[in-house]
């Protein structure tokens, strides 16, 4: 897989507008809706175009001849048109803004729908803030253009198409000059635009790049106010900022200047063509009528060039957030479905097989995590895993949720390699108790739910009491129905352990990692989670990374790793009499447990 890259130093600047091409199979499913805002802008677009001829008659018709009835028909007429141009406008921008929000909608739902299947591998080596600053900063940019801003450009552009025509009609000659001047006019906007394009992404990447840093700290903001570094964090926010400040003031420089030269270049070229024109009138070539007709569509090409050097920077822009998009939406997983899964058995017993397996993370290759590593285990066996840190007890479990595939051997879960399974339901066997228990910013009631989002409320109930969670959710000030907080911020640690455990309940799966669930608790949360956890390891096959050997005694098997081999196992007493390594872990806990282990 290949991830979106973050240092823009080594991705190549665009210079096209194909990203926005992407845009049309989100914009194909209202279809209707685009047609019925193009009919509209092309029934506003006529209207507005019919007002010079107007002009000219009561010009021509009326002032010349001083007929004062011809005058009030022409008015009227003019009335008319602005009633028909206001209301198709207003309908116009309804329809296209519509149609931009809903277009927007979808990508960014399509967008998080595939950043949320990518696996661990992607996010190693890319921000969570970069991915939230391409969901809302450059859907938001992308939106400027699928919605308004598509608006404004289609209207400028057939306005502008409208209005050459008319002039040609109007004066073959005037708009002979017209024609010669316009490419002055267009090619220096299309070279600047390149560059704001260029400015753009980096501005919107040094955006992604405070955003990274500002989820990260307030993620951590207990501990950043615990360590006292609020300064130094917000200093080097303060740094971030600047620098995309500094990247967004170069952009509108350049912007700027691009729409300086615009108007200076369009409206320099009108003056020079309304000057030919007014001699034109003296010489009997053009009527006075026809000069006013021509000199209303000359300010609409005048108008609507600008309007569209002016949507020409948005499009820009809006290109550079879209192909950073699209980074994402061709993100592809390395944990892919396979084409012809291999089931698991109906009923899941809970063997666990590994078989020579061998592997590396994406991000440190040339470091093995697991090597050559064998284990079978039984349905129901209770087996723990300890070791020094770094010894890949961890890693096995990623193996086993298939958040990475080994680079040699296999795994087997039932009998069936997981390879050649669905991801899906590879881990819809396998329940979760993690160290630091992930509680999700909705109720205990919800919370509890996710390990089985169709339980009925009964089945919430009885695996919070199972948990020992009942009592604490009942004397919240909702109960079940109680706000948990961003990242369960509202309980304590022992509770949130507790609602992860009656979620691995209420999933009721065969096979149970534990990592290490009590090892952060005080002696009394402990006591309470230890209990529900033995309910939970009850008829199941049960894998517990352990960190404190006091905790894995009552294991059938108790695994030693390091270095990511597995040197021996056996029970405990077993260990302690002959394998040198795991002596001194006991020791260091039993002996001295003053001393830290990790």
């Amino acid at each position: 897989m290949a991830p979106p890259e973050t240092d823009n130093t080594e991705r190549a600047a665009g210079s096209s507008l194909k990203p926005l091409k992407a845009l049309w199979p989100f914009i194909l499913p209202y279809k209707g809706t685009l047609a019925l805002a193009l009919v509209a802008l092309l029934v506003a677009a006529g209207a507005l175009l019919a007002l010079p001829i107007a002009v000219r008659d009561v010009i021509d018709q009326g002032l010349v001849n001083q007929d004062a009835s011809t005058i009030n028909q022409y008015f009227i007429v003019l009335f008319l048109m602005t009633c028909l141009f206001g209301v198709f406008a207003a309908l116009r921008l309804y329809w296209v803004t519509w149609l931009g929000e809903r277009v927007v909608a979808d990508l960014r739902d399509k967008v998080y729908r595939q950043v949320i299947r990518l696996d661990p591998a992607f996010f190693e080596v890319t921000q969570t803030g970069e991915v939230l600053s391409r969901l809302t900063t450059d859907t938001t940019l992308v939106q400027s253009i699928a919605g308004v801003g598509i608006s404004i450009a289609l209207r400028g552009a057939i306005t502008l198409v409208g209005a050459l025509i008319m002039l040609g009609i109007t004066s073959p000659k005037l708009m002979g000059y017209i024609l010669v001047l316009v490419p002055l006019v267009v090619v220096p906007i299309i070279v600047i635009g390149r560059k704001v394009r260029r400015l753009s992404r980096d501005s919107q990447d040094r955006v992604a790049d405070s955003s990274g840093m500002a989820g990260e700290t307030l993620n951590a903001v207990q501990t950043i106010q615990a360590f006292t570094l609020e300064k130094i964090q917000s200093d080097r926010f303060s740094g971030y900022v600047e620098e995309a400040f500094a990247t967004a003031a170069r952009r509108i420089r350049v912007r700027s200047a691009m729409t300086g030269l615009t108007i200076v270049a369009l409206f320099g070229s009108i003056i020079l063509v309304l000057w030919i024109g007014t001699r034109s009138v003296l010489t009997g070539e053009i009527s006075a009528g026809e000069l006013g007709q021509f000199i209303l569509y000359t300010m609409f090409v005048a108008t609507s060039g600008a309007s569209l050097s002016e949507m020409w920077g948005e499009v820009q822009r809006a290109a550079g957030a879209m192909e950073r998009l699209l980074e994402l939406l061709g993100a592809q997983p390395t944990i892919k479905i396979p084409s012809h899964p291999v089931a698991l058995p109906e009923q899941g017993i809970g063997s666990v097989d590994f078989e020579g397996v061998n592997f590396s993370y994406p991000s440190r290759l040339e470091q093995l995590a697991i090597s050559d590593f064998n284990i079978s285990i039984k349905p129901g066996e209770t087996v723990a895993f300890v070791g020094p840190s770094g010894a890949g007890k961890s890693t096995t479990f990623h193996l086993l949720l298939r958040f990475y595939d080994p680079l040699t051997g296999r795994l087997k879960i039932d009998g069936v390699d997981i390879a050649e399974a669905d991801p899906v339901a590879v881990r819809g066997r396998i329940g979760v108790v993690p160290q630091e228990t992930i509680i999700f910013g909705t109720s205990a009631m919800q919370n509890i739910r996710y390990g089985r989002p169709d339980a009925t409320d009964e089945e919430v109930f009885a695996a919070a009491k199972a948990a020992a969670a009942h009592e604490f959710i009942e004397q919240m000030p909702e109960g079940y129905a109680t706000f948990l907080g961003e990242r369960g911020m509202r309980i304590s640690g022992g509770q949130r352990q507790r609602i992860a455990i009656a979620r691995a309940m209420l999933k009721n799966p065969p096979i149970l990692l534990l990592d290490e669930a009590t090892s952060a608790l005080d002696a009394e949360s402990e006591q309470l989670v230890q209990v529900a956890l033995e309910r939970l390891m009850q008829n199941r096959t049960t894998i517990i990374i352990a960190h404190r050997l006091a905790t894995v005694l009552k294991a059938d098997r108790i695994v030693v790793m390091d270095q990511g081999k597995m040197v021996d196992a056996g029970t405990h007493t077993e260990l302690v009499k002959r394998n040198p390594l795991y002596a001194r872990l006991a020791e260091l806990q039993f002996t001295h447990p003053e001393e830290t282990y990790t």
